[in-house]
């Protein structure tokens, strides 16, 4: 099997529906989108929390007051965080390539694709599945679950009632991963 780990993110800014739509052209079979929580509760689909580096969020002064340092994990992290913004909020910025001159096709996108929720990408798997008449698989990751869980956000049950509110999620294969394990058993 093939998976799109964060899309094809050599040719897209990570975890956008083009980085998605490339992956699956290419032949994944499996997309991999990792989620974190806004301040409203909506499971958005970012490589991390702090998205200083893979969105634009740097260049809207009305959010420069909201730069903070958290420990994430044990680790001082300082940026913007997901959890300080609505979903309405994000939907402003845009995604960007973190990793800069190293994905040059991807960073020619920069700034082109919106951040998206855990909901738009079963929405996308379904059209794509639907359009090229075969499954397509989704492997989402719980970011930072005992961290979620400390500050209020806590990702399982948002991410069960997803799954069990979706069409394509009751009808396609969706592998849970997280680098947790006890929101893995919770889940059961």
């Amino acid at each position: 099997l093939v998976i799109g780990h964060r899309g094809a993110c050599a040719f897209r800014p990570e975890h956008t529906l083009a980085s998605y739509a490339r992956a699956i052209a290419d032949g994944a079979d499996w997309i991999e989108p990792d989620l974190v929580v806004t301040k409203d509760g909506v499971l958005v689909v970012r490589h991390e929390n702090e998205i200083g580096r893979t969105t634009n969020v740097a260049g809207h002064p009305e959010f420069a007051g909201r730069r903070t340092t958290r420990t994430i994990d044990g680790r001082c992290v300082t940026g913007w965080f997901t959890e300080d913004f609505t979903l309405a909020e994000l939907k402003t910025l845009r995604a960007v390539e973190r990793l800069g001159a190293a994905r040059p096709e991807s960073q020619a996108h920069a700034g082109r694709f919106p951040i998206v929720t855990f909901e738009e990408v079963l929405d996308f798997a379904g059209a794509e599945a639907a359009a090229r008449g075969r499954g397509i698989g989704v492997v989402p990751e719980l970011k930072h679950s005992t961290y979620f869980a400390g500050i209020g956000l806590p990702l399982e049950d948002r991410f069960l009632a997803v799954l069990g509110a979706h069409p394509y999620a009751r009808t396609h294969p969706i592998e849970v991963q997280s680098f947790e394990i006890a929101n893995l058993h919770r889940g059961g």
